[in-house]
């Protein structure tokens, strides 16, 4: 008996320690509510060591784990944490759907996770109250990069998206001047230009130029969605530029950031800005004042720029942002050149009575909401109220300027709008889809005058008025109102969690006037006027349409997804199209709006951080192309036409990748980082099916045949670096593809190298030292030849430049 006690004993003793020693596993998927699995969420039993971090396709396992109680924590990056209390007696499967965290995102526009990249990254498939699946976009993350940001040096900003073609217009950056895929890049025309979500050009519709661009100082993103935003933003054919602005850090009620430049040709810049979070209150002040003299006489300017944003949270669902943005400047315009003078010496100015002006107010007002789990709303209310007047001399540039009056443009921009939108999230066949719809209105006033300055505007200084208060001193004067409403919608179908497909619609109304006079002139050859005209006119022009689009999506994975899609697009004439006082370019009476589509078909990914690429192929087709021709006017002066010139197609290759390359020799090389990266675009964009000879099968004018930058980042513990080289390969001017005319407005613009080098040394937490040399070879070339202002004639870019930054931050 007692011996069958014992035995009875040690087996209850063996099964139990049998019992404790044996271990399970938890094993499943995290995904977002949009059925796509989130790399790098992290999963964990709280208060044990119990810890993995989800892979590429947002799988994970916690293995060998202790029979017991435990609570599953999972969190990652923009989404909510939850906690679940879970039992452990066997192996178990737990797949889990994160919601994004909306408290992360003050404005509905998108917010792109940060990768392992050196300043670039992607936008997700639906972010805020925005769709992005199925669509080409580029994120340039500004804290990530090492650049010259007081100059807006865009060659490096803006390094890492391809096929983009730069006119270079200032060494200062003051303007911003970029269009791809063989559009043209005067000031972002062919994008749709946005600052946190609304628009900052002087009229969206009638003239979609921007005179005012954020100084990359201010900037916490560039968001960047090409010709398939053309439903959802607005019908351009080059998409949508965002820029998203720096906030108030959330963790303290107050920081302090102060950065001091100074550079070549008396080049000084400062920047000053306040933020923190207060309860319920979070703010960001900012200030620059940039001022300085360039490279070539009679280029001065003066910078003031001033943003100010308080964000209200009353509770986690609700949110309203108030923000206000305000920049004047004045600059000192040196003019254009004669090939031969670029030849001689392209340092030279021949003009000194020329002069531009620039004051911009820019108000919004943001409102987000979840109203449930599924269902977000999100409204902007904006509002411009701004001036830009530019006084000069625009006669051809091989006249010499003889004195006597300038000519005077003046306009007045009072624009108000809203743009709603609201995303709902439901299933279907067990998988998540997203349903956005979205409202528009949108109202415009452009007050336009043109004429002669007035007698004192004879010497050089920058006196911007007019000769006389009655309309005898105008060459034209005109109200412009337009008004727009717009309806658009876009679905997500998920199939399968990995392949979606994404239509979408657009609805648009437009109504474009025109209400005033301009005066018929002839001159002489000496450029004297010996008839004048006054013509009353009166435009209206109307338009509805519907526009349609269609989107695919296939994400394998991070490493490897697939896109492509194909949207309409419409183009309206804008105001300058009505009527200019340019003397250097007529335009027909009779033009046509543009229509067309375009069409990506791509593949990217991101390998583990160690390889970033994207690859794809793009198809651009233009119907009644606006553009300019050559054409002798009654005094025998060669003139730019601006006409529908005819159909036109553009078709390209761009490609990036960013390769880390001490991956290969250290798989954990810690804070050392070294890449390379390159992006190449290859455009052949022609015109086709043309009525007239003289442009049939001609090269679309402003589309350089190839666009190459390539560079190295290098970061070592406190100190960064980069190097970069970007060329660009000729390109004409006009339609006709003149090589040189005498007025210097149109012909070739020749291929060009640029080199720029940039560092920056953290000395401590507060303080930070950044230098960076422009135009490391000190090259002698230009970008662009202009028909009105900054030139007319060859607009020369800037030699080597220097500069050095000091930051405080407190």
């Amino acid at each position: 008996m007692k011996n069958t006690f014992i035995l009875i004993c040690l087996f209850m003793i063996t099964g139990a320690l049998k019992i404790s020693a044996q271990t399970f596993t938890i094993k499943g998927d995290i995904k977002a509510t949009t059925g796509e699995g989130i790399p790098a969420a992290s999963v964990s039993l709280k208060a044990t060591n119990y810890r993995v971090i989800c892979d590429a396709d947002g799988h994970y396992q916690l293995k060998n784990i202790k029979p017991g109680n435990y609570t599953l924590v999972v969190s990652a990056v923009s989404f909510k944490s939850i906690d679940r209390e879970i039992k452990v007696n066997a192996d178990l499967t737990m797949d889990i759907n994160l919601e994004q965290d909306i408290t992360q995102l003050k404005d509905v526009e998108v917010k792109a996770e940060k990768e392992k990249t050196f300043g670039v990254t992607r936008l997700k498939a639906v972010e805020g109250t925005t769709i992005n699946a199925g669509k080409k976009s580029e994120v340039i993350v500004l804290g990530d990069q090492v650049a010259n940001a007081a100059t807006n040096n865009t060659r490096q900003i803006y390094s890492k998206v391809a096929g983009l073609n730069i006119w270079e217009n200032d060494g200062a950056g003051i303007q911003l001047s970029i269009g791809g895929r063989g559009l043209s890049p005067n000031r972002v025309t062919n994008f749709n230009t946005r600052q946190n979500g609304y628009d900052i050009s002087a009229d969206a519709l009638g003239y979609p130029e921007s005179y005012y661009s954020p100084t990359a100082e201010l900037l916490d993103r560039i968001e960047i969605l090409r010709g398939a935003a053309s439903l959802q933003y607005g019908t351009q054919f080059g998409g949508i530029i965002n820029f998203q602005m720096k906030e108030g850090p959330k963790n303290t009620p107050f920081e302090f950031t102060s950065r001091e430049t100074v550079g070549s040709w008396n080049f000084l810049n400062f920047t000053n800005s306040i933020g923190g979070t207060v309860k319920k209150v979070q703010y960001y002040v900012f200030f620059q004042h940039k001022q300085g003299d360039d490279w070539r006489p009679n280029s001065q300017f003066n910078v003031n720029l001033g943003y100010t944003s308080v964000t209200y949270k009353p509770t986690d669902k609700f949110t309203l942002t108030f923000q206000y943005t305000f920049m004047d400047y004045l600059a000192h315009q040196p003019g254009g050149l004669t090939d031969d003078e670029f030849a001689a010496d392209p340092h030279q100015s021949v003009r000194a009575r020329n002069w531009f002006k620039v004051n911009w107010n820019l108000g919004a007002v943001l409102l987000d909401y979840q109203i449930n789990n599924n269902l977000k709303f999100n409204s902007r209310f904006f509002g411009l109220s701004a001036n830009r007047d530019a006084l000069g001399n625009l006669n051809f540039i091989y006249r010499p300027d003889a004195g006597g009056p300038r000519d005077l443009y003046r306009d007045k921009y009072l624009n108000y709008g809203n743009e709603s939108r609201l995303l709902y999230t439901y299933n279907l066949n067990g998988n998540p889809q997203n349903l956005l719809f979205g409202l528009r209105y949108y109202k415009g006033n452009t007050d336009r005058q043109q004429g002669q300055g007035n007698d004192g505007s004879t010497g050089k200084r920058s006196d911007f008025n007019f000769i006389g208060n009655d309309d005898s001193y105008a060459y034209s004067k005109y109200k412009f109102p337009n008004y727009n409403v717009a309806l658009f919608a876009e679905n997500i179908f998920r199939l399968t969690p990995k392949f979606s497909i994404i239509p979408g619609l657009r609805y648009e109304n437009i109504i474009t006037k025109a209400d005033g006079f301009y005066t018929n002139t002839r001159k002489d050859g000496a450029g004297n006027i010996f008839f004048s005209q006054k013509i009353d006119e009166n435009k209206d022009r109307r338009r509805h349409f519907l526009i349609g689009g269609i989107g695919l999506s296939y994400y394998k994975s991070e490493a490897a997804q697939f896109y492509a899609n194909i949207s309409q697009n419409y183009r309206g004439i804008n105001f300058n199209d009505f009527r200019s006082a340019n003397q250097n370019r007529q335009t027909n009476p009779n033009l046509s709006d543009e229509k067309g589509y375009s069409a990506d078909l791509g593949f990217r990914g991101n390998i583990n951080g160690v390889l970033n690429y994207d690859v794809s192929v793009f198809y651009i087709n233009y119907n009644n192309r606006i553009g300019t021709i050559l054409r002798v006017d009654s005094t025998n002066n060669v003139q730019l036409y601006r006409t529908n010139v005819s159909q036109s197609r553009n078709l390209g290759l761009e490609s990036f990748a960013e390769l880390e390359l001490l991956h290969f020799i250290n798989k954990h090389p810690g804070d050392t980082k070294l890449s390379v990266f390159s992006n190449l675009a290859l455009i052949n964009a022609r015109y086709v099916n043309s009525k007239e000879a003289a442009y049939e099968g001609k090269k679309v004018e402003l589309a350089p045949s190839v666009i190459f930058k390539t560079g190295l980042n290098f970061q070592y513990q406190h100190f960064k670096a980069n190097y970069q080289l970007a060329y660009t390969s000729s390109q004409f001017t006009d339609a006709t593809n003149a090589v040189l005319t005498t007025n210097a407005i149109d012909g070739l613009v020749p291929a060009y190298t640029v080199m720029d080098f940039s560092a920056q040394y953290d000395l401590s937490k507060i303080l930070t030292l950044e230098g960076s040399v422009n135009n490391l070879a000190d090259k002698r070339y230009f970008t662009r030849r202009a028909d009105s202002y900054p030139g007319p004639g060859i607009i020369p870019a800037n030699a080597r430049s220097y500069f050095l930054t000091l930051q405080v931050k407190l």
